[in-house]
């Protein structure tokens, strides 16, 4: 027997479920049945597609999962003859928690019971839940096809024993030692069977639940006239406590919204609620079922490469993969649920999967259902709000990537705007609709403060000629991809810092006669400013403010792919923007008749570097802007 000691966030977590954050502690059988579900879902598929592993079963293998329980020995034990678990796998599924984010899982738990109930639901743990009711756990289980079984054993203190045994067949045994004041609620018969009704009923398998009871023989009328009593006797009882029937496959009109929402739970291991639930039977060129859940809270790893795709695939009721990331798209991987086919062939391999017409019906179906369910979650205001709250980002990433869908898409996402409060949103066509007939283009600002954006004096013309601005303050993903999405219904997507200012009044004479005006301090700011600005001109599009920076048009993609390489940890130096200054401004008509050349220096990296902050950019040297702003303040006293 080896001692092994648990991966640190595993500890973490174990300290956290023995102190009940769970508010309700009996989801710990959903879980465990959850995941025997699973085990045999995978054997059931090795069965059809290897034949060393069909060899290896008996004829009339079928998979099941059994509960006993043991009132005098307080304990319970879960059995599954699915695939089973070798040493290697234990470790790597009970010794640690093989799942992306999870230092930060840990790190958010706040000790607030409730929240971190959530938390935790919304993690996945599952067989960790376990050690809510139990003193000790042991779990006996041998991998189909192997003929060495192993024994883990753990109080869930921070270390567990792991030693080699004997099973006689594959499968999974667990045995649950419960807590002294847990034993008297869950080792009862109707306890357990109201739990399982409650959460697995629609597990796809027989569960069957093994019990003791007491029986009394049944006397004559005549052996009773004579006195005499009834035999007592000891029978074991063998009881089916589930419907086990594929939920999906049941009709709509039958299933009711708990019984949704209860398979959501044992499917997603989620202790919510969905916020939508979308269940489809397709008939046609393609027969194949759909259900899918969005859940009310976005998945912890949903912006990580490792994500874990929340979609399973069947082949008529056989479990095929719940691994491929290719059933929908990446931008819906927030999706959770099970697509059943029954044209694809029950050896589909991932290759397969990839170049499948089939398979690619199935997932361009799925996708339009999805997204016109979510354009009909739109139409209720306040859930929507919660709905774009999760996941109005990777409808972005969606827009971008998924061009036969990109009109529906846009329509989906939601934005911020200069004429919305901070907590409103409004959408694309309710911006189109808003603008006057002469307005041609949709107007953004990107950047990564809201209230800075807002601020911003590149919105001064836009106000003062009522037009709206997005806000789009997701700078990591609104910069690159926001471009890329050219245009909605035919109006334009247009940066206001790299465009000329709209419905400005000026003629070309004018505009010549400002130039000139100004050239030469233009020209003498750029020669103090040097390659610090890319170049220096006046501009109408400011009222208040006397300078401002933008980018030049011409460098939008290199500023694409800047911050590209910058996303993938590669540095790129930054474009030098162009200063813009606002010749009606007091500051810059000074400013164009100063004599007085160290002044003009200090004025002109004012004028940079309070347009940089204004826009919520870094400025070179923080200590220099605040001596020259000491040296102007000294000079006006």
């Amino acid at each position: 027997m080896a001692k092994h000691q648990f991966q640190t966030e595993v500890g973490q977590l174990l300290h956290l479920m023995t102190h009940s954050l769970y508010s309700n502690k009996e989801i710990f059988i959903r879980e465990l049945v959850s995941n025997a579900s699973d085990a045999i879902d995978k054997l059931n598929y090795l069965k059809l597609t290897d034949e060393n592993i069909k060899a290896a079963l008996p004829e009339d293998w079928s998979g099941a999962v059994s509960i006993s329980f043991d009132e005098e020995d307080k304990s319970l034990t879960i059995v599954d003859n699915g695939i089973g678990m070798n040493e290697e796998d234990l470790i790597a599924s009970i010794g640690t928690i093989a799942k992306s984010g999870t230092k930060s899982f840990v790190e958010a738990m706040t000790g607030d019971a409730k929240k971190d109930s959530n938390l935790i639901g919304q993690f996945g743990v599952g067989f960790y839940s376990v050690f809510m009711v139990a003193s000790h756990v042991d779990v006996i289980s041998r991998k189909a096809g192997e003929e060495t079984a192993y024994k883990w054993s753990s109080d869930g203190s921070g270390e567990f024993d792991l030693s080699s045994c004997t099973k006689e067949s594959s499968g999974t045994v667990i045995y649950i030692k419960l807590k002294d004041e847990e034993a008297q609620e869950f080792a009862t018969k109707e306890r357990i069977k109201n739990i399982v009704g409650k959460y697995s009923n629609h597990i796809a398998y027989p569960i069957y639940l093994r019990y003791k009871e007491e029986v009394s023989e049944e006397l004559s009328e005549e052996d009773e006239k004579a006195g005499k009593e009834a035999k007592k006797t000891i029978e074991d009882r063998n009881e089916k406590i589930n419907e086990a029937t594929a939920l999906w496959t049941q009709p709509k009109a039958k299933l009711k919204d708990e019984d949704y929402s209860d398979f959501y739970k044992s499917i997603s291991h989620d202790s919510t609620d969905p916020m939508l639930t979308i269940h489809t039977k397709a008939e046609g060129v393609n027969e194949y079922t759909t259900l899918f859940y969005i859940p009310s809270i976005a998945p912890m790893d949903m912006y990580r490469a490792d994500y874990q795709p929340g979609v399973k695939l069947y082949v008529k009721r056989v479990f095929i993969t719940d691994s491929e990331k290719e059933l929908l798209p990446t931008y819906l991987r927030f999706v959770r649920g099970i697509i059943d086919s029954e044209d694809l062939p029950l050896n589909v391999s991932r290759e397969i999967l990839q170049e499948n017409r089939v398979m690619a019906n199935i997932k361009q179906g799925s996708v339009k259902k999805i997204l016109n369910e979510i354009k009909k979650l739109s139409k209720d205001e306040e859930k929507y709000a919660e709905f774009v709250a999760q996941y109005n980002r990777p409808l972005k990433e969606g827009a971008y990537q998924d061009f036969t869908n990109k009109e529906a898409l846009l329509e989906l996402i939601r934005f911020k705007s200069s004429k919305t409060e901070a907590s409103k949103m409004t959408s694309l066509a309710a911006y189109k609709d808003s603008a006057d007939s002469e307005q041609k283009a949709i107007y953004y600002i990107v950047g990564e403060n809201e209230n800075v954006l807002r601020n911003s004096p590149l919105l001064e013309a836009y106000k003062k000629n009522d037009i709206e601005v997005l806000i789009l303050d997701d700078k990591e993903i609104d910069e690159i991809i926001t471009p890329m999405y050219g245009a909605y219904k035919e109006w334009e997507f247009k940066d206001i810092t790299s465009c000329d200012a709209p419905k400005v009044e000026q003629s070309e004479e004018e505009k010549k006669e400002v130039e000139e005006k100004f050239e030469d301090i233009t020209k003498k700011i750029k020669d103090i400013l040097g390659e610090s600005v890319s170049a220096v001109r006046v501009t109408n599009r400011l009222s208040e403010s006397p300078s401002c920076v933008v980018k030049d048009a011409g460098d939008a993609q290199m500023q694409q792919m800047a911050q590209m390489m910058r996303s993938m940890g590669q540095e790129m130096p930054a474009t030098a923007p162009i200063l813009e200054i606002n010749p009606d401004h007091e500051i810059v008509t000074k400013l164009n008749g100063l004599g007085n050349d160290n002044l003009v220096d200090d004025v002109s990296w004012v004028l940079l570097d309070q347009a940089k902050l204004s826009e919520g950019m870094d400025i070179t040297d923080a200590v220099a802007f605040a001596q020259r702003l000491n040296r102007i303040t000294a000079k006006a006293l």
